[in-house]
């Protein structure tokens, strides 16, 4: 199959691209490079070509010829969507939605959104499936929201949609992240010794590995078109639905010497538990690997391996909406997230307001 995936210079695209040609299809990337200045370990895979794009200018003509396209590519956590909402919208729902209507008028036949489990919302502690009523808290929630409408709005006429709620991700990726829960934690344990949880840890937060949501991806895309047509899937397994404070020991556990602590209660109303019994009907295939447990050694083992340092750790490009912060205050993107060009100059120093 040959395969467009946006955001393979991302968290997951730097996984996903290597295993989808691992698994014999003909991959191209495209991606905006707003994250090429964050490679934590190298681990020896090849990477496709690589098509520098906006998602917001993506047309027609760069989706022909392909048989399906993976969306990843958009502004990735609710931190930063809080940064300026509108730009969130403008790019994580009118960009996505360029894609999709490019893909569709290309003649692409099939199209993988990467949703988000987040979209539950403040869900307290009842058990979420794809039936239950979304509740978006943030921009970016709300924008996963409009774009799966959209999806199913534009699907039918040879144009296969499918939407991915991935639970929250973790585990180690070249491109890493550590502003997500998992992985922040297990830095912090690594180059502090200690979890100072600044609330009680409360909230429920399903998780899934991101060699999981791949696998999810390639299994998708095998899938006979009927199992897969329209339809919404939460990405993760049952067993991985966790409170907040049992991530934090979880992580402790993996790293020897680790102390943690709780705070009271905060004020982030969002927590959920979600099924994921839909999946594993329409995929039989698909299977989750990785556990909360298994993900944090896994990360000791690389923070080890690589000498991890607290420079390293908090560095930009591993804090997505600092890597942005950096690149605006350079005055390399313009307030709305568009490259500059080489001779241009900015008339005044950009400012980003800090994210909630």
């Amino acid at each position: 199959m040959k395969i467009l995936v946006t955001g393979t210079d991302g968290y997951i695209g730097a996984v996903l691209a290597p295993l989808l040609q691992a698994a014999g299809h003909e991959v191209t990337g495209l991606d905006a490079g707003f994250y090429r200045g964050g490679w934590l370990f190298d681990d020896l895979c090849d990477r496709p070509r690589t098509l520098t794009r906006d998602i917001r200018s993506v047309t027609a003509d760069d989706l022909r010829g392909f048989d399906a396209v993976v969306h990843l590519a958009e502004l990735s956590n609710d931190p930063l969507g809080a940064h300026n909402p509108e730009i969130t919208y403008d790019i994580n729902f009118r960009g996505s939605m360029t894609v999709a209507r490019a893909a569709k008028a290309a003649g692409v036949p099939r199209f993988v959104y990467a949703s988000s489990c987040s979209v539950y919302g403040a869900g307290n502690d009842d058990i979420k499936t794809e039936d239950s009523a979304p509740n978006p808290q943030t921009a970016y929630a709300e924008c996963k929201v409009r774009c799966e409408q959209g999806l199913a709005e534009l699907a039918g006429d040879g144009f296969i949609t499918t939407a991915l709620r991935n639970a929250t991700a973790f585990g180690a990726s070249p491109r890493m992240r550590f502003d997500i829960v998992l992985n922040n934690l297990s830095g912090l344990a690594w180059t502090t010794g200690r979890i100072a949880m600044t609330s009680d840890g409360r909230p429920w937060r399903p998780l899934v590995h991101v060699r999981d949501i791949c696998r999810a991806i390639l299994c998708t895309l095998a899938a006979p078109a009927e199992a897969v047509r329209g339809q919404i899937f939460n990405v993760g397994d049952d067993a991985q639905n966790y409170r907040v404070s049992e991530i934090a020991e979880i992580v402790a556990a993996a790293f020897p010497g680790c102390e943690i602590s709780f705070g009271p209660p905060g004020p982030d109303n969002r927590s959920y538990r979600v099924s994921f019994a839909k999946i594993h009907r329409h995929l039989p295939d698909f299977r989750c690997d990785w556990s909360a447990e298994r993900g944090a050694r896994e990360l000791y083992g690389i923070f080890r391996r690589i000498g991890m340092s607290r420079e390293t750790f908090e560095a930009p490009a591993f804090t997505r909406i600092n890597a942005l912060k950096q690149l605006v205050a350079s005055g390399q993107l313009d307030p709305v997230f568009q490259w500059r060009g080489l001779d241009e100059t900015p008339a005044a120093e950009p400012r980003m307001q800090a994210a909630e």
